[in-house]
C-alpha cells in the first residue's frame, strides 16, 4: 500500500496496516508532520466537535494512555482540563452544548468556582461556564513520531521529499510519480491533508469537496508572577477565540476558519490582531508583544465528518 501523506492520518494509517500490508508512506515534505499535524493547539478533549468527533475522541483515550510498549518514553497525556465559557448573550448556546450527544463527564461552573479556576477571566463579561476536567494536553510529536517508528519497526517505510506529480493506473496497479522516484501498489491511501482533492484529481476519483481552512495562533507571555501550570484551556462557546497554557506561555487563536488553497499556511496580522482584541476583551490578559505566530490548514467537508474509505470507482482510499 502506499500512503501519500505523513501527518497524523497517513502515519497512523501506515503503523496499523503495517502488520498485514507491505507499506510506504510518501511525504511531500522534508519531514512527516509539517503541515497541519505539526501546527495544532494539542488539545485533547471530549467535547470538541461533532457527534462523530466526539466518538472518535472518545475512543482514542484508551490507546494515548496506555499505549503499546515502546510506543513513546513518557505520557502522551497529561492534565489539563477545558473550560468552555459564555458570556450573558451567549448563555442559551452554552447550555445547548452541554447537552449534546457523545459528550464527556462535565459539570457546570457559576461564580466564584468559575473564577477560581480561571482568574484570568473577566467578571463583567463572562457568566457561566461548562468545565472538562478530564481534558488533557497531548503530545503531538510523540504521537507521531509513536506512529512511524512503530511502522518501520514493522517493515514500513517513509519517503521524504516525494511530491506526487502524476498518479495514474494500469491494470490493477498505481503509479506514482514523485520527486523521489516512481512507486507502484495496488491500493492508495490519500492522506493528503490539505492536498487531499488535488491528488484525486490526479488519479481521477471524484473530490469530495474538501476545503483547506486557514487557523491562526500566537503565544505571549502571562502576567508577571502567574502560575499557569494549573489553569484550564478557555474557550468562548461561539469559538471567537480560545487560549491554552502552552510551556510557560499562553497559546491563543481567534478559532478562525478562512478558506485557502493548499500551502505552507501563514499567519495574517488582521486574524492575530482580531484575536488579541478578541481575548483582551474577555480576559484580563495585557498583550503588549508576541512571542511567536503561526498559522496551519484544517481541512473540512461541508459537516465537517471525517471522509473515510475506498472511493467506490477506484482503489484509493481515504481515512
Amino acid at each position: 500500500m502506499l500512503i501519500i501523506g505523513g501527518g497524523m492520518a497517513g502515519a497512523s494509517c501506515g503503523y496499523f496496516l503495517a502488520d498485514t500490508a507491505s507499506v510506504i508512506l510518501l511525504e511531500r515534505e522534508e519531514q512527516p508532520g509539517y503541515h497541519t499535524t505539526g501546527r495544532s493547539a494539542a488539545l485533547f478533549y471530549e467535547s470538541y466537535g461533532n457527534a462523530v468527533i466526539r466518538r472518535i475522541t472518545k475512543a482514542s483515550r484508551g490507546f494515548l494512555q496506555t499505549p503499546p510498549d515502546g510506543f513513546a518514553s513518557g505520557p502522551l497525556l497529561t492534565p489539563r482540563g477545558m473550560l468552555t465559557v459564555a458570556t450573558a448573550e451567549l448563555v442559551d448556546r452554552l447550555d445547548a452544548m452541554a447537552g449534546l450527544e457523545a459528550g464527556p463527564a462535565t459539570e457546570t461552573l457559576e461564580g466564584d468556582a468559575l473564577f477560581a479556576l480561571a482568574p484570568f477571566l473577566r467578571r463583567d463579561r463572562i457568566v457561566k461556564a461548562i468545565y472538562e476536567p478530564d481534558a488533557m494536553d497531548i503530545d503531538v510529536n510523540a504521537v507521531l513520531q509513536g506512529f512511524l517508528r512503530g511502522m518501520r519497526a514493522k517493515g514500513g517505510r517513509t519517503v521524504t521529499d516525494a511530491d506526487v506529480q502524476s498518479l495514474t493506473r494500469a491494470g490493477s496497479i498505481w503509479r506514482l510519480q514523485t520527486r523521489a522516484g516512481t512507486f507502484e501498489a495496488p491500493v492508495v491511501i490519500n492522506a493528503a491533508g490539505a492536498w487531499c482533492d488535488a491528488v484525486a484529481g490526479m488519479a481521477g476519483v471524484p473530490t469530495i469537496g474538501l476545503v483547506p481552512k486557514r487557523r491562526t495562533a500566537f503565544t505571549f507571555e502571562p502576567p508577571a508572577g502567574a502560575d499557569v501550570t494549573k489553569w484550564p484551556g478557555v474557550d468562548l462557546c461561539d469559538e471567537s477565540w480560545y487560549v491554552i497554557p502552552n510551556a510557560g506561555r499562553i497559546l491563543g487563536s481567534p478559532a478562525d476558519e478562512i478558506p485557502s488553497e493548499p500551502c505552507d499556511a501563514q499567519p495574517d496580522e488582521y486574524d492575530v490582531a482580531v484575536a488579541v482584541d478578541r481575548i483582551m476583551t474577555d480576559t484580563t490578559f495585557d498583550i503588549r508583544r508576541l512571542a511567536s505566530r503561526w498559522a496551519g490548514l484544517r481541512s473540512f467537508v461541508a459537516d465537517k465528518t471525517p471522509v473515510v474509505g475506498f472511493d467506490p470507482a477506484s482503489e484509493v482510499w481515504m481515512p
